[in-house]
C-alpha cells in the first residue's frame, strides 16, 4: 500500500521496532495506540515551523500503527496525530488537534510554547476535559527528530565497570556544575561539553570520585506556571521524551556532546550514570496538556482510576502515574534505557521515585513486570540499577523491599546520621546499624553491604553546610511563601541562622561538616556525595531548588573561604583512605571481619550500654581476622565519635601490636600519626571524629 503527500510516498513499512528509525534508504515509523482509529505522521521543514506533509500510517500490525517513507533521511522533523475516541470517562482522550510527540523521539527541536491550544480541552470551559478543543497546537509544539545513532564513532570507549564496593558517587548538575565554572571556556558552560571539558573531569577525578549521576538529563519541558512566575524547572524531573537528551544542555555539537562528555568520564576512569525519571510525564493530571501519550492512548500509557477512568491515580504526587502494567509501556522503557546503554554509553541509573516502577495493580511487588524484566534482561542487568524505595501511593516506602541486584537510596542512614551529630538521645544503636552497611535492612537474599547507598545531602534537601547552617528552610525565592519543602530537615544553625562572622560559630559548623563527611566516607555501603558539599556550597538555606535554574542552585568557585579548601583537601583524604583500604569499603558480610563496638571505658558495649538514651559517645573496632596483611594495607582500625558538646575522655582498647597511630581527626585535620597504647586516653573533644590504625 502507497500514499502520496507533499512528494513523499508511504510504504507499509514494518512494525517490529518501534519509533523512527533510518533504514538507509528512508525512514520507519511505528507508534503503539491500542485505541487509535487512525494514525497521521506529520513532516515538517527544517525550522519546524511548516508542515510539509501529512501522511496517514498505512498498517496496523499487533496494535502497532506503522509506514516506511522512502527518500526521508536523519534530519527530518516530524510529529503524530492520533485520531480516536475523545470519551475521558473510559480513558480517552484522542484529540487530532494536537500535535504529539513521538514516545520513541531521539531528539526533540524547540521548546514548548504554551498556549490554552496545548490543551485537549477548553480551558475556560465550566465543564473542563469533558470538553474538546479544536485549536491546533502544532506551532507551540517541539517537533522530533529523525536520528541515526550509529553516525557516532564509539571505537576506544571502555566503560571503567567500577566494582560496587569500590563505588564513590557524586551526585551532580550538567548546568549547575559548569555555568560558573572558570577552568571551563565560557561558551561550553551549561553544556554536555563544559561537563566533559578536562577541567570537570580532572576536579571530579581528583576528589577520588569513581561514578558521577547527573540530574535527569532527558527531555523536559519548564512547566508553564514556573514560567508566569519568571521561574525554570532546574532539576529535570519532568520528562517529556524517554530517550532524547535534553537540549537545553547542547553544546556545539548537539547530541554527539552528550556522547563525547560520558567519553571524557571513561577516558579517565570514571562512571556516568543517570538519574531517570519513568515514574510519570509532563502531562500532569485530567487538566494537563495533551503532548504525547495523553493522545496517543491515554488509557494503555497510564493508570487510571478503576471506577472513573477519567481521573489518574498519582502515586507520584505530580499528577499522572506511568503504566508500566501494560506490556508496550514497560517495553518502551526498557527499551529506552537499553539505548542509554548502547548508544549514549552511560553506566547505569538511579530511578526516581523507583517504587512506582514495581507497582502492579495490586500495589508494589518486587517480582512485578519491570523487576522481572529488569533481571533477566542481558543488557540493563548488568549496569548499575539504584532505585529511590518509596513514592507517595499506599505501601509506597519500600526500603529494602528491592530485589537482589538492586542498590537502593537509604534515608535511614542520611536521617540516623543527621540526628546523631545532634546528639539526639537514644540514636547510637540505629547510628551502628547504618555505619556498617545497614544489614539490619540489606543483608537477606545474597545482597551485599553495597546495596545500601548512603548519603548526608543530596539535591532534595539542605546542603551539608546548609544543614549546619539553617534551622529553618528558606525557599522564599521559589514564590509559594515558603511552603514547600520539607519542614522537618534533622539541622541546627548553632547559634545564627544563615552565615556569620562569628569565629567560633564557624568552627562548630567546620566541624561537624567534616563529622557529616568522614561518617559517609567511612561507612560501610555505597557512598554519594552531593556536589559542591566537598567545599562547603550553600544554597543560602533553600531546601527544594527545583526551580532555582540560578546562582542559588549553580557551584561558585571563585571567592571560597579558606576553609572551603580545607574542607577538599579533607574530603580528598577520605577518599584516599577509603580507596586504599578495603576495610572501610566490605564487599560482604561474611568475609570474617570483627566487629566490636566499644563504650568509652574502652570496653565492649553491653546492652545495657545500648539500652542508655544518653550514651552516644561510642566506637568501633573493625579487625580482619588479626591478619598482619601487607605493609599498606590496614587490617585493625578503630572509629570513635562523639557528638556531645563537651570533652569525653575515651579509654583505648587493645590491639593485635599494643599500639595505635591517630590517622585523622575532624577537630584538626592537619593532625596525625600520634601513637596511643592500650589504655591511654584519648580526648575525645566536643563534636569529633577520630580515625586510628593498628601502628
Amino acid at each position: 500500500m502507497t500514499s502520496m503527500n507533499g512528494g513523499y510516498s508511504i510504504q507499509s513499512g514494518t512494525w517490529t521496532e518501534l519509533g523512527a528509525t533510518w533504514q538507509g534508504d528512508g525512514v520507519n515509523f511505528s507508534l503503539f495506540s491500542a485505541h487509535a482509529e487512525r494514525v497521521e505522521l506529520c513532516l515538517f521543514d527544517e525550522s519546524g515551523r511548516t508542515e510539509i506533509a501529512r501522511l496517514t500510517l498505512p498498517e496496523f500490525t499487533n496494535e502497532i500503527w506503522h509506514g516506511f517513507v522512502p527518500g526521508l533521511k536523519p534530519g527530518g522533523l516530524y510529529g503524530y496525530r492520533v485520531h480516536g475516541p475523545y470519551d475521558p470517562g473510559n480513558g480517552h482522550r484522542f484529540n487530532p488537534n494536537k500535535l504529539l510527540i513521538d514516545p520513541y523521539a531521539r531528539q526533540l527541536v524547540g521548546p514548548i510554547q504554551w498556549s490554552e491550544a496545548l490543551f485537549g480541552y477548553d480551558l475556560l470551559h465550566e465543564d473542563k476535559d469533558l470538553t474538546f478543543d479544536e485549536r491546533d497546537s502544532a506551532p507551540g509544539m517541539p517537533k522530533c527528530r529523525v536520528v541515526d545513532p550509529s553516525t557516532y564513532d564509539a571505537s576506544g570507549d571502555v566503560k571503567p565497570n567500577i566494582p560496587w564496593s569500590q563505588t564513590v558517587i557524586y551526585e551532580t548538575h550538567v548546568k549547575g556544575f559548569t555555568q560558573l565554572n572558570t577552568g571551563i571556556p565560557e561558551a561550553l558552560r551549561g553544556t554536555y561539553e563544559g561537563m566533559g571539558h578536562k577541567a570537570a573531569v580532572d576536579y571530579i577525578k581528583g576528589l577520588g570520585i569513581t561514578t558521577v549521576e547527573l540530574l535527569p538529563v532527558h527531555e523536559f519541558p519548564d512547566d508553564s506556571y514556573l514560567i508566569d512566575r519568571g521561574l525554570k524547572n532546574y532539576w529535570g524531573y519532568n520528562t517529556l521524551a524517554f530517550f532524547a537528551p535534553a537540549s537545553r544542555y547542547f553544546g556545539p555539537n548537539g547530541v554527539d556532546g552528550f556522547r563525547a562528555m560520558v567519553r571524557a568520564f571513561h577516558d579517565a576512569g570514571v562512571e556516568v550514570i543517570l538519574d531517570v525519571v519513568y515514574n510519570h510525564t509532563a502531562e500532569g493530571n485530567e487538566l494537563g496538556p495533551t503532548l504525547s501519550f495523553k493522545g496517543i492512548d491515554n488509557f494503555s500509557y497510564y493508570r487510571t482510576m478503576p471506577t472513573d477512568h477519567r481521573y489518574y491515580i498519582n502515586d507520584t504526587g505530580t499528577g499522572n502515574t506511568v503504566n508500566t502494567s501494560h506490556p508496550r509501556v514497560l517495553q518502551l522503557i526498557t527499551d529506552s534505557l537499553r539505548y542509554w546503554v548502547e548508544h549514549m554509553h552511560v553506566d547505569g541509573f538511579r530511578f526516581d521515585l523507583g517504587t512506582i516502577l514495581g507497582r502492579e495493580p495490586e500495589g508494589f511487588d518486587q517480582r512485578g513486570g519491570f523487576f522481572d524484566v529488569m533481571t533477566q534482561d542481558p543488557v540493563l542487568s548488568k549496569v548499575k540499577l539504584i532505585g529511590e524505595p518509596w513514592d507517595v501511593g499506599p505501601g509506597g516506602y519500600q526500603l529494602g523491599g528491592f530485589p537482589p541486584g538492586w542498590a537502593e537510596w537509604n534515608d535511614k542512614y542520611r536521617d540516623t546520621v543527621r540526628e546523631y551529630w545532634l546528639d539526639t538521645d537514644g540514636t547510637a544503636p540505629d547510628f551502628a546499624a547504618r555505619v556498617l552497611g545497614s544489614g539490619d535492612i540489606y543483608d537477606l537474599r545474597g545482597r551485599r553491604p553495597w546495596a545500601s547507598v548512603n548519603f548526608i545531602a543530596a539535591h532534595d534537601g539542605f546542603t551539608v553546610n546548609d544543614l549546619v547552617s539553617y534551622n529553618e528552610k528558606h525557599n522564599e525565592a521559589n514564590g509559594e511563601d515558603n511552603k514547600d519543602g520539607h519542614d522537618h530537615n534533622r539541622s541546627f544553625n548553632y547559634g545564627a541562622e544563615g552565615p556569620t562572622e562569628d569565629e567560633a560559630i564557624n568552627a562548630v559548623r567546620d566541624r561537624q561538616k567534616r563529622n557529616f563527611l568522614a561518617t559517609l566516607l567511612l561507612s560501610h555501603g555505597t557512598p554519594m556525595l552531593l556536589g559542591g558539599d566537598e567545599f562547603g556550597r550553600s544554597q543560602m538555606g533553600n531546601n527544594n531548588g527545583y526551580c532555582q535554574d540560578s546562582e542559588l542552585s549553580w557551584l561558585h568557585w571563585q571567592d571560597l573561604p579558606p576553609s572551603a579548601e580545607i574542607l577538599r583537601d579533607f574530603v580528598r583524604r577520605l577518599t584516599k583512605i577509603r580507596a586504599e583500604q578495603p576495610i572501610f569499603r566490605r564487599d560482604s558480610w561474611r568475609d570474617g571481619m570483627i566487629v566490636t563496638w566499644l563504650n568509652c571505658n574502652g570496653g565492649e558495649q553491653l546492652p545495657e550500654h545500648w539500652d542508655d538514651p544518653g550514651g552516644t559517645t561510642i566506637g568501633v573496632q573493625l579487625s580482619m581476622n588479626g591478619d598482619d596483611g601487607d605493609a599498606d594495607t590496614w587490617t585493625e582500625v578503630m572509629v570513635l565519635f562523639n557528638p556531645h558538646d563537651g570533652t569525653v575522655p575515651f579509654v583505648l582498647p587493645a590491639s593485635h601490636s599494643g599500639t595505635w597511630a591517630l590517622e585523622l581527626s575532624t577537630v584538626d585535620p592537619e593532625r596525625s600519626g600520634e601513637a596511643f597504647s592500650t589504655g591511654d586516653v584519648f580526648e575525645m573533644e566536643n563534636r569529633s571524629l577520630a580515625l586510628f590504625r593498628r601502628a
